[in-house]
């Protein structure tokens, strides 16, 4: 692993004579403390509210969170709301689930949580109820909801239906005039002015804000439970090398620096992630073409994509543009994939491979040597009792 120590660009610095910054050395503490602004250091600035007039009218954000934040497309989802609300109106954020992230920074102007409702739960009828009991006591001019497959999507067309309000799917761009999606294969736009109901696709807008909202936490209304008209039948855990490139949230990727497959593999299968490859790792036989990840392959967006022995030619950089942490294992510390991960091991991609199997290993032998105590101990509980 690369142990060269970084510097924060945002530790605290002097501006000399000449103009240049310098880095004060030895100084700790969070970037923009009051003493170093003092001393010439520089500080955050604040980012402004985005309003703080009365609001008049109301635009709602419904999303389901997960542990406790919402994802990337719920933030775009917010984002949006805030970029097109004028002074007068109010962002209102419906939160499906536990919410302990800070809404104020996402854009929000005021927080509905509902924490009885679980992402991970079918309760179609109830989040119904509860969105249009929203739009009741709040009359938006407009409802937006990230169009995913997790269930912001299925309840944005159910409450349309329900209301029979106006609406667009798959919204790729939006300003305070239109929304346009993609028609003819993506190679046209359709474009009608807002609908009632708003359903965004992924990376339609920077979730990054330039100001905040007020964050205020308005008390959660109560729901009524609805009749047995659906029931839960749990979810099915897949494995993880059945999930396709395209909706994997974790891939371990190999390329020309990974030999034993089956070790590989194995890995995957510990992490619990998908299996992707190169063109190179393709070519040569080791993995199916559906497992090819490139411009000329299968374009992923996970949350953490790791590339073992891969160089990372530029076709598979296109590839993985959209993931959102990638790690690299590469014995050479200035391949391009180096550029673009956001942190480099700097090893023997099959060593490494080995090494992670080995730890894997030892866990599972810990943890089960740790039960077997507890159950003997258990046991010798029960007899002396």
């Amino acid at each position: 692993m690369n142990d060269i120590k970084r510097i924060d660009p945002r530790r605290p610095f002097t501006i000399t004579a000449e103009g240049l910054k310098r880095i004060t050395l030895g100084a700790v503490g969070t970037a923009g403390a009051m003493d170093f602004v003092a001393s010439g250091g520089h500080r955050e600035q604040a980012k402004p509210r985005r309003t703080t007039a009365a609001p008049q009218r109301a635009l709602l954000v419904a999303a389901h969170t997960d542990r406790g934040a919402l994802d990337d497309h719920a933030r775009q989802a917010l984002a949006a709301a805030a970029l097109i609300a004028d002074a007068q109106t109010e962002v209102v954020l419906l939160a499906f689930g536990e919410f302990n992230d800070d809404a104020a920074v996402l854009g929000a102007d005021k927080l509905i949580a509902l924490p009885q409702f679980d992402r991970r739960a079918f309760a179609p009828q109830d989040e119904l109820n509860a969105l249009a009991a929203c739009v009741a006591a709040y009359a938006p001019a407009h409802v937006f909801l990230p169009d995913n497959a997790t269930g912001d999507g299925d309840l944005g067309r159910r409450y349309a239906a329900y209301a029979n309000a106006s609406a667009a799917a798959h919204v790729v761009e939006i300003d305070a005039a239109h929304v346009a999606v993609y028609v003819q294969a993506k190679k046209a736009y359709a474009v009608r002015a807002l609908p009632e109901v708003i359903l965004l696709a992924p990376n339609a807008v920077d979730p990054k804000l330039p100001f905040v909202g007020a964050g205020e936490r308005a008390e959660p209304f109560g729901v009524a439970a609805s009749s047995g008209t659906y029931r839960d039948l749990g979810i099915e855990e897949l494995d993880a090398a059945q999930v396709a490139l395209e909706e994997a949230d974790f891939i371990v990727s190999a390329g020309n620096g990974v030999s034993d497959v089956a070790a590989f593999e194995r890995l995957a299968g510990t992490l619990g992630a998908a299996i992707g490859a190169s063109r190179v790792a393709v070519d040569d036989g080791k993995f199916t073409r559906d497992k090819q990840i490139g411009a000329t392959g299968k374009t992923v967006d996970a949350s953490v994509y790791i590339a073992f022995g891969i160089s990372g030619a530029v076709q598979h950089l296109q590839g993985i543009k959209d993931c959102r942490h990638v790690i690299a294992v590469n014995l050479d510390a200035s391949a391009p994939i180096a550029k673009r991960a956001n942190l480099t091991i700097i090893a023997d991609a099959q060593e490494t491979i080995a090494a992670l199997n080995d730890a894997a290993a030892a866990a599972r032998s810990a943890r089960g040597t740790g039960a077997a105590l507890l159950h003997s101990a258990g046991i010798a509980e029960g007899a002396l009792a």
